[in-house]
């Protein structure tokens, strides 16, 4: 699973920019994450430096000789496609999925049409622009229905509606954060995700993480400021099971065409045990609650050592075309 960086010292990286923070709802997130990586890094002997684009211009990384760029932002500006867009011109490699695959992975319509075309289950769902269309989603989708933003992460902006009285305030709720509304079916069961590493044939799924959340109510408090979500590496499910979901996971990050990392959401359907996939993650969380650091753990990677391997990742979209 680890991949073999024999040839890349630690000085080999050269200057290396952990970016975080940014502009985005996820920047408190981001800021840990980032803060994270650079340690870690720095721990092993790399060229790290904070880097916030929220304060400093991108275009600094050239002047101030960044060799790579290891990409710890999340949500708007950080995971969809923008921030990769303006490093392609830079010339300067960095962590994660391309272009393209970055900005149809952060939006989570698009994830689920391409899904959806491939035969890979997902939820059913409507798009939805004003409160009338949020209710008669829920006339078709039935209680309880989930209402978020199309292009947000971490749960923000989303409502759990259980009835036609609530359609106004979650529309109004998951409005304000994007113009697009997605309008999606509750899965009742079990709440797993499933980290991958590597890129094309060799992308390879980690263990699955079940996470047991106080009222099932797995939020953004609950992700990242309480201690009383339970995670369970290994998941307890059957083999069987957990194997056939990380071969729909592979399969799903392949189809969006991410590389170096993602994680995926998955719910299992508590009535027939059938896995439905919500989103893909292509920036995921690098904090002390982050769980693609859990599973890699369970697989033997350090997070020092997953740090360093996500590093040597790094490359442009034409690089990664021609390699």
């Amino acid at each position: 699973m680890t991949q073999n960086n024999d040839k890349l010292t630690p000085a080999a990286f050269g200057k290396v920019a952990v970016l975080l923070g940014g502009r985005s709802s996820e920047r408190e997130v981001s800021l840990m994450s980032g803060q994270g990586v650079l340690n870690a890094l720095r721990a092993q002997g790399v060229d790290a430096h904070a880097f916030d684009p929220a304060e400093k211009d991108l275009c600094a990384l050239k002047t101030e000789g960044f060799a790579r760029c290891f990409i710890a932002l999340h949500g708007r500006h950080g995971e969809d496609g923008t921030v990769q867009g303006a490093l392609e011109l830079l010339g300067i490699p960095y962590t994660g999925s391309g272009v393209m695959a970055s900005s149809m992975a952060m939006d989570k319509i698009m994830t689920k049409r391409i899904w959806r075309f491939e035969g890979l289950p997902t939820p059913d769902w409507r798009m939805v622009a004003s409160v009338a269309d949020t209710q008669a989603a829920f006339a078709a989708l039935g209680s309880p229905m989930i209402v978020k933003p199309a292009r947000e992460g971490s749960t923000i902006g989303l409502t759990k509606v259980t009835s036609a009285e609530q359609c106004a305030q979650a529309y109004a709720l998951a409005a304000r954060y994007d113009p697009e509304v997605l309008c999606e079916e509750f899965i009742a069961g079990d709440e797993t995700t499933c980290p991958v590493l590597g890129t094309g044939a060799a992308a390879q799924a980690l263990p699955l993480i079940r996470i047991v959340a106080p009222d099932g109510n797995y939020d953004y408090q609950n992700k990242y400021f309480t201690d009383t979500t339970q995670y369970h590496c290994p998941s307890g499910l059957p083999p069987q099971e957990e194997e056939a979901i990380q071969r729909m996971v592979e399969k799903a990050y392949r189809t969006l065409g991410c590389r170096g990392w993602a994680r995926a959401d998955v719910m299992i359907r508590a009535s027939d045990r059938k896995p439905f996939l919500l989103e893909m993650n292509t920036s995921p969380g690098m904090t002390g609650h982050s769980l693609v650091p859990m599973a890699a753990r369970a697989q033997g990677i350090s997070y020092e050592a997953l740090c360093l391997q996500l590093l040597a990742t790094a490359t442009l979209d034409s690089a990664a075309a021609t390699s």
